[in-house]
């Protein structure tokens, strides 16, 4: 949980698109039960992956917007003319309007998956596994779609580290279809990912990782990631929220800019910690397996509510010091759930979509499509609670139909 630096990443996506994914049926990610064999005879381009159907009423719309904060150099890349982010727009939308979206750009699936290799990490067999498999995933949400009539909450969602925004879709349309506006925000240089102009821009910010010499030193580079990302939400708040002269986003009045919360994967877990600590728009905050490498202020978050949500391996008391320290110091409503079985990627779209290529979960480990399941009910439940407003007694305390979920109270 402390970070995934670019070996590890590649590790765990040996685990989640290997072999089957070479000679897997089709199968449908909304149904566990679909998720078949692979036949050996069956070729890579038969494959259909496609994300879990969300759960909300509201039909979704997408947009994409590319942001420049020319007030800031990019930490990472000298030669880069400001800090950009590439901003995935989801709204609540009028059913029946839109043209499908895209799962990712095949230059950001060929991108990542030709990283794995040249990591050493994928089989053989793996490289008949084509990029347009992943980049045509089928997704829930539309572009150009109708918006639904009122205003509602925003919710900024930041992925893990080295891995782009794309692999936290199911989030973001789950959080759209209960009546939410989702920012899904890509960090310049923090992933391989698409940006304006055709360009996919790398990673740096991994090699710079790769080439520290200590944990301590690693720590730290990672504390300035966290702090660099909440750097990134405060300008992207700035320039989407109504209110603003000229708001970057067409559909700014969508958002009620009084209630907005902020979730991320890994450091974007961490980041929505320390962007909390410095911006007091974000009212609400979810850290998924993510140390917090920035710790927040000894006095809290003047009482803003919580959520620590994680693997039981890293994510228990005294197995990771920083969340026994952000405990400590949260003095709002707060909740620790820990999800038995689940590994630091369950709380992001690729087991899911392993599962469902014929990957059998390994053992001990919940199931990905299970793992999906539990991230968007919790974390649905939280923002929709303190967000919108609605009581939600998932999260008051340990229920029979989830034995997976602890309720941690040290």
């Amino acid at each position: 949980m402390i970070h995934i630096r670019r070996g590890a990443i590649a590790a765990l996506l040996a685990l989640t698109l290997p072999l089957p994914l070479a000679s897997a049926g089709s199968a449908s990610a909304t149904d566990p039960d679909a998720a078949s064999t692979p036949s050996r005879n069956t070729p890579a381009r038969a494959l259909s992956l496609s994300l879990p159907r969300p759960t909300g009423p509201y039909a979704i719309g997408r947009d994409r917007l590319p942001l420049v904060d020319r007030g800031r150099k990019d930490p990472w890349e000298p030669s880069a003319h400001g800090r950009e982010l590439m901003v995935s727009l989801y709204y609540p939308a009028r059913t029946g309007t839109g043209r499908p979206a895209p799962y990712m750009t095949e230059a950001e699936a060929t991108t990542f998956l030709e990283r794995q290799r040249q990591a050493g990490q994928l089989p053989p067999q793996a490289g008949r596994f084509p990029p347009e498999v992943l980049s045509s995933t089928r997704t829930h949400a539309h572009t150009g779609a109708l918006p639904a009539a009122g205003r509602h909450p925003l919710v900024v969602l930041s992925p893990g580290f080295g891995l782009n925004r794309a692999t936290l879709t199911v989030l973001a349309e789950e959080l759209t279809s209960r009546g939410n506006v989702v920012a899904l925000v890509d960090h310049a240089y923090e992933a391989d990912a698409a940006f304006p102009g055709g360009r996919t821009l790398p990673c740096t910010a991994c090699a710079k990782l790769d080439a520290m010499t200590s944990p301590d030193a690693g720590a730290a580079f990672m504390a300035d990631v966290a702090r660099n990302r909440a750097k990134d939400i405060s300008f992207l708040l700035d320039r989407i929220l109504p209110g603003h002269h000229h708001p970057a986003w067409k559909r700014s009045g969508l958002i009620d800019p009084k209630r907005v919360g902020m979730a991320g994967h890994s450091i974007g877990g961490a980041a929505t910690a320390t962007a909390m600590a410095g911006d007091t728009r974000i009212r609400a905050g979810a850290n998924l397996d993510g140390t917090v490498a920035a710790p927040i202020p000894e006095r809290g978050l003047n009482g803003r509510p919580f959520l620590l949500f994680g693997n039981q391996a890293t994510g228990r008391p005294g197995t990771d010091e920083t969340w026994d320290t952000t405990w400590s110091r949260l003095d709002g409503w707060k909740r620790w759930l820990t999800v038995t079985g689940a590994t630091h990627l369950t709380f992001t779209d690729l087991p899911a979509l392993a599962q469902q290529a014929g990957l059998p979960t390994p053992p001990g480990t919940v199931p990905g499509l299970r793992g999906s399941d539990l991230t968007r009910s919790y974390v649905g439940a939280f923002f929709d609670q303190q967000l919108r407003g609605t009581p939600q007694p998932l999260l008051n305390g340990p229920v029979p139909g989830n034995p997976e979920v602890t309720f941690q109270t040290p």
